[in-house]
Order: structure tokens, then C-alpha cells, then sequence
């Protein structure tokens, strides 16, 4: 029988965090072995698996260290800051980290790279294997579409999203610009306001769309001549990242260390 695989889920009650745990509860190979919130919580001390209506005997804890003893893999949707300190009890403890969470400095990435030379980490803006197939087809497009047509990056989310573009925006566009021989630094416009000018053909727009509870939508619009190629994800609830974090964790079983994303898990690449 294969042994189950011990997920700790930071950010614990949070509207990801209770997704995660309900993923883990239903997954018959894994086990959900610590809940994680930050100190101060009210929800401390509280069975994890209440939070989603199937108790489950696990505790949540601020205690990072007592939580990690026992797991084999930590998901993580939380915020940067404290992404970053749980990564480095993850070192200390040579678990590895799936990351879920946006928003990172370039700093912040490489410290994430740096964590990834001593244990296994999964690092992706959007853990949906919809959302995965949907950066392998814009590649392809791109690659198709490379002359005489604009691109245009259109993200919703709900009214809580803190960062803007979302890290899966800024990724479709990464794809986009890698395939058309871009750099994004130099290309992006994140939004226009007044006398702007004519768009540059080599342009790729960002807009952003904050209200409500949209999960999360995302296009990618190929405007040309007479035509317009549209690429769309929409997200009717946060399982499907939950699901594509599970796939991570058990794509890192058994490595010792490395920087990975959703393509490698995927075999996309």
C-alpha cells in the first residue's frame, strides 16, 4: 500500500487554506498531518477539519516548527512575508513547500531559488491544471500569432485580491513575451489613462478587474486585422488550485531538492 503523503496547509482559515483542507480530508492518499495560522489567530487551538464540517482531529497551531516535525510537504497561498518564513523552516526541516502565493519581490524569488538548492520546491503563480494547459496553449499561439496581432491581458478577481496584475497575469504574459522573443520589463503597460498615443505593435496591455467574489478570470485577447483570438480560463470555485497543489506535493516525493512549477509537474515541458 502506498503511504499516505502528510500535507501541512499554512494560512489555515483562510478561503484557500479551507479549500486545501478539504482537498486533503477527501484525498485517500493523503493525510492532513497540521494546520498552520498566524499567532493571535482566533482560530487557534480549533480542529482544522471544523472548518469545513468534518472534524478531523488535527489542531491548528501557530507553532511552525512542532507543525513541520510531522509532515512531508507544506502548501502555501498565504502572503510573501510569510511565505518566505515558512520556507525557511522548511529548510530547517527538509520538508518540501508547494507555493501558491503571489506578489513576491525579486528578492523574494531568490530566496525561494536559493531554499530550492537544499530541498524540493514547487513554485507557481496558479496551481489549476486548467490554468497550465492554458500557458502551454498561449505559447503555442504566440509562436503562431507572432506577427500583426495585439495582445492584451485580461484578469477579475474577487475584492480582496492585494496584488494586481494577479501572478497568473503576469505569467501569461511572461509566456507570451518569451515566445514572441520579448522582455516583458520592457513591453508591459499595466493599464492607460489619457492621451497615450498609438499602441506599439510590440505593446502587451495588462487590465484589472477587482470586485465581488470572482474566483478568477483570466484572457488573453490576440486583437489583429479582422479578427480577434480570445484564450480564457475561468475559475468557478478554488478547488482546482487545491487539486494542483495535492499533484505537487506527490510530484516531489522522493526528490531531494529542486526549483520546479507546474510544467514540470505536468510533463508539459
Amino acid at each position: 500500500m502506498m503511504q499516505k503523503i502528510r500535507y501541512a496547509i499554512a494560512g489555515s482559515s483562510g478561503r484557500m487554506g479551507r479549500t486545501l483542507i478539504e482537498a486533503v480530508l477527501q484525498d485517500e492518499g493523503a493525510t492532513l498531518a497540521a494546520a498552520l495560522e498566524h499567532a493571535g489567530s482566533a482560530f487557534l487551538g480549533k480542529d482544522a477539519g471544523e472548518l469545513v464540517g468534518a472534524p478531523c482531529g488535527v489542531k491548528i497551531t501557530a507553532d511552525v516548527d512542532a507543525a513541520l516535525s510531522a509532515a512531508d510537504c507544506l502548501i502555501d497561498f498565504t502572503r510573501p512575508e510569510g511565505t518566505l518564513l515558512h520556507l525557511e523552516a522548511c529548510r530547517r526541516h527538509r520538508v518540501s513547500i508547494a507555493i501558491g502565493t503571489t506578489g513576491f519581490t525579486a528578492a523574494g524569488k531568490e530566496s525561494v531559488a536559493a531554499a530550492a538548492r537544499e530541498i524540493p520546491v514547487v513554485f507557481a503563480p496558479n496551481m489549476a491544471v486548467g490554468v497550465n494547459a492554458v500557458f502551454k496553449l498561449l505559447d503555442v499561439a504566440a509562436r503562431i500569432l507572432n506577427a500583426g496581432y495585439d495582445v492584451e491581458v485580461i484578469e477579475a478577481h474577487h475584492r480582496h485580491k492585494v496584488d494586481a496584475p494577479s501572478g497568473t497575469a503576469l505569467r501569461m504574459g511572461e509566456v507570451v513575451a518569451n515566445a514572441l522573443a520579448r522582455d516583458l520589463e520592457e513591453c508591459a503597460v499595466y493599464g492607460r489613462k489619457g492621451y497615450t498615443g498609438e499602441r506599439p505593435p510590440t505593446q502587451i496591455g495588462f487590465s484589472t478587474i477587482r470586485g465581488g467574489d470572482i474566483v478568477g478570470d483570466h484572457t488573453v485577447l490576440f486583437a489583429g486585422v479582422g479578427e480577434r483570438i480570445e484564450i480564457t480560463h475561468k475559475s468557478a470555485s478554488r478547488m482546482p488550485y487545491a487539486l494542483g497543489a495535492l499533484r505537487a506535493g506527490r510530484f516531489m516525493q522522493g526528490k531531494a531538492s529542486g526549483l520546479f512549477d507546474m510544467q514540470d509537474v505536468l510533463s508539459l515541458k
